[in-house]
């Protein structure tokens, strides 16, 4: 049954920023929802698009607790890791693994949650570089990705395709550093990936393949991509898998969760997240 396996616990939201056109006062009242701590990171952007950015990410995560495990707002716990990863700390038991991943860029802030795997997120905008050739601007990552990924990315046809190939490799390996909870110290070129035609997409971590990860990419928009990345607890940094409760359970019932097939991410509203 799909509950067993973290049906009721999944979820794939995203918010469209463009459409949300507050007036300080309506800003103020969704920031007023987040516990206080979290004022200062808000507003200490500059730009608007960026304070909503912010606001949006951190209010996506407790409206998703609360619709998940029924916590009220006032009561949701969530701390961050050394390494910056964000995790409930004061879950149900009937949720062991529940976890989540927030991702934004441009006109997109998502997040991802499961039960038992381990869930990242990440968006790309994939954006013209300005005053540089696309060749110019892929140089600066020639370390990241592997001789193998340069190649796919070398055969494609014209700079725009192979500005958005380049962008599918970096969305991937994002969210597999952001499902383990890695910092930014984690080395990108340990990972590479391989696919056909960007589906059966598969990693290979430190040269070898492995099983237990399941990756899918979407095309949010004509600018934007998402990536989705689940895989075993297990592979989770030692700062994040002290925050899961449910290291030991059967082989099948990880591969069963890991084979639920990718859902298309479902449009939330500023109102819709504020409903208590």
């Amino acid at each position: 049954m799909a509950e067993t396996h973290g049906g009721g616990a999944r979820r794939r939201w995203l918010v469209d920023i463009a459409r949300w056109c507050p007036s300080p006062a309506q800003f103020q009242a969704a920031a007023a929802l987040l516990p206080p701590h979290h004022h200062p990171a808000i507003a200490r952007f500059v730009r608007e698009e960026d304070r909503k950015r912010a606001l949006l990410s951190r209010l996506l995560q407790y409206s998703l607790v609360h619709h998940v495990l029924g916590i009220p707002f006032h009561q949701i716990d969530i701390r961050r890791t050394v390494e910056g990863k964000p995790y409930l700390e004061n879950g149900t038991a009937a949720f062991r693994n529940f976890n989540f991943n927030t991702s934004h860029q441009g006109d997109y802030v998502g997040i991802a949650s499961e039960l038992l795997c381990l869930v990242g997120l990440d968006i790309v905008c994939i954006s013209k570089p300005q005053g540089e050739t696309t060749v110019e601007f892929l140089k600066n990552f020639s370390s990241y990705l592997t001789d193998h990924e340069w190649n796919c990315i070398d055969r494609a046809a014209g700079s725009v395709e192979m500005l958005t190939e380049f962008y599918r490799y970096w969305c991937l390996k994002e969210a597999f550093v952001k499902a383990i909870g890695a910092g930014v110290g984690f080395g990108l070129n340990r990972l590479e990936f391989h696919h056909v035609q960007w589906s059966n997409i598969s990693v290979y971590i430190d040269g070898i393949e492995s099983r237990n990860w399941r990756f899918c990419l979407f095309n949010l928009d004509e600018m934007h991509l998402a990536s989705i990345a689940k895989g075993h607890p297990e592979d989770a940094v030692s700062s994040f898998k002290r925050t899961l409760s449910n290291l030991v359970f059967e082989e099948e019932e990880f591969y069963a969760a890991l084979e639920i097939p990718e859902e298309v991410f479902t449009l939330q509203t500023v109102e819709q997240l504020t409903q208590l």
